[in-house]
């Protein structure tokens, strides 16, 4: 086998993971840039600049940049100094279980925090509608609203007390 070969196989590889990467981030509700970036950096055997990640994926500085920022919130990327050099270098970070942690805390906490506040809002409104006629409507709405509320509370406090213990153990939870 030739080395031309080996070469477009890798770079086959390389593109069909920053594909895969790009709409699995996009299913679940990350941009697809950030994932086409962290399967670049995923493979790649090296730090990459910004520069070099703009290029090798064709779109902007500015919106590699942006997209990197929000990669290093989530742990999934971490900047790193490459001697001589004065510019920003990235890799990805493979500790997949420090991902989740980084993910569970920067966005879940956050997501969890607005639903209760929107759903507290909600069922005080319901309680203000109490002496509207429609009763039985009324009551429904405010027992499902109340389901509602109690379970994103269990899954917050779950969230928080994962994190907690996995802080406590260092990681030992998580990582298994």
């Amino acid at each position: 086998m030739n080395g031309n070969t080996n070469d477009s196989t890798f770079q086959e590889i390389r593109e069909g993971l920053i594909e895969a990467l790009g709409r699995i981030t996009s299913f679940w509700g990350f941009s697809r840039v950030m994932g086409q970036i962290y399967g670049l950096l995923y493979l790649s055997p090296r730090p990459l600049s910004l520069t070099e990640i703009s290029q090798s994926l064709s779109i902007s500085k500015g919106n590699v940049s942006i997209n990197v920022r929000a990669l290093e919130r989530w742990n999934m990327v971490k900047q790193v100094w490459v001697k001589g050099d004065r510019k920003d270098y990235y890799e990805a970070e493979t500790d997949f279980w420090n991902i989740i942690r980084g993910v569970l805390r920067e966005r879940e906490k956050k997501e969890f925090a607005q639903a209760l506040n929107s759903i507290s809002m909600l069922l005080g409104k319901v309680d203000k509608g109490k002496r509207a006629k429609k009763r039985e409507e009324i009551s429904f709405i405010h027992e499902r609203l109340t389901k509602l509320l109690d379970f994103i509370k269990l899954m917050d406090n779950i969230v928080t007390i994962l994190l907690k213990i996995d802080d406590i153990k260092g990681g030992f939870l998580l990582k298994r």
